[in-house]
């Protein structure tokens, strides 16, 4: 009966295989906006600009094992430091399985569909710049707030 019982319904993020634990990624993009840092507060602010190595259709990272070579201070999750990244939003798989609570619906390891992120309107998918089409100085100009 446990082989019926999905994996991330029956192991700890910590007792997940890596295959496992990336298959937990939901396509979304988010963890690869851009964020920038209030130096006073230390306040993190969401903009609508993705990294130049997303595919905008996809909402893949196009150079994924190269990542951290070509990107620095590129986000990289583990069971041990997901926590630490509390911008990640409400619906990450990551946060929400940290959180105790159920993967939602739409999910593709529940649906069976790459695509269900997308059409459920939680991606990034037709609501993002390229960082490469913006000038460094203008990114303030691109702060939003939907993705909380």
């Amino acid at each position: 009966m446990i082989a019926q019982i999905p994996f991330w319904q029956r192991k700890r993020l910590d007792e997940m295989t890596l295959a496992e634990w990336e298959s937990l990624c939901d396509g979304c993009g988010k963890c690869c906006l851009n964020k920038l840092q209030d130096e006073d507060t230390d306040e993190v602010y969401h903009t609508d600009l993705v990294c130049r190595y997303m595919d905008l259709q996809s909402c893949r990272c196009t150079v994924y094992p190269e990542r951290l070579q070509k990107v620095p201070g590129c986000t990289v999750l583990t069971p041990d430091t997901v926590n630490d990244y509390h911008w990640l939003p409400r619906t990450c798989a990551y946060r929400t399985l940290a959180e105790g609570r159920p993967l939602a619906d739409w999910h593709p390891l529940r649906s069976g569909d790459p695509a269900t992120v997308h059409q459920a309107g939680v991606s990034i998918r037709d609501k993002v710049v390229s960082e490469a089409e913006v000038p460094e100085d203008q990114w303030e100009e691109h702060i939003i707030h939907w993705i909380l």
